[in-house]
């Protein structure tokens, strides 16, 4: 079960809204969210929860790029929404890397028994067995996944400490996470009335 929420910093404190992510497919999407909230170009915390798993946070300030924290990176890279938090500067691969390795692993698969291939059917029966025996270490050593997505805390352990939530209390927030951040930031009620 996932939760989301927005925080927008105001003159007058924080406003508190649950958000849909229905229509959030990129990071650029959840970035113009959270511009869209805010006042003044002043902050913008969005905040995913999938229970008991993972939570990430995205802050926008004004016109910034924006910062994000993921408190574990494996569980996320597992969620649709965690996915669009993980983006390849944040896991430290070159931009279009997985298009590379897909577009690879794609020209694997192909062992020349298109239709219009008359042998190869022939060539399949005969090599059958060897095709069997290899293909499920090759899927072993190919999943792009487990490698470059570590287990564990990413992205900018500093992204609340401005607001009173320093990197070791970050580290170790896990349930509820949310809870102790509204109450660092002195949001906790505006928070309980959209949760």
């Amino acid at each position: 079960m996932y939760f989301a929420a927005l925080l927008a910093r105001t003159e007058d404190g924080w406003e508190a809204s649950d958000t849909e992510l229905d229509d959030v497919e990129t990071l650029s999407d959840l970035t113009d969210l959270a511009q869209e909230a805010s006042v003044d170009e002043d902050t913008v915390l969005v905040y995913i929860e999938q229970e008991d798993a993972w939570f990430g946070i995205l802050r926008v300030d004004g016109e910034e790029d924006p910062r994000i924290y993921v408190s574990d990176a494996s569980a996320a890279a597992r969620s649709s929404y965690g996915e669009i938090l993980l983006t390849d500067e944040l896991l430290g691969r070159d931009p279009g890397a997985e298009d590379e390795i897909a577009a690879l692993e794609e020209l694997v698969d192909l062992d020349g028994t298109e239709d219009d291939d008359p042998d190869g059917p022939t060539r399949l029966a005969s090599s059958s067995t060897t095709t069997t025996t290899t293909t499920p270490e090759a899927d072993t050593d190919s999943d792009p996944d487990s490698d470059s997505v570590p287990a564990g805390p990413i992205g900018e352990l500093g992204i609340l400490a401005d607001f009173g939530v320093s990197e070791k209390d970050l580290l170790t927030l896990r349930t509820d996470a949310l809870t102790e951040i509204a109450d660092a930031l002195g949001a906790a009620e505006v928070l309980e009335a959209v949760r």
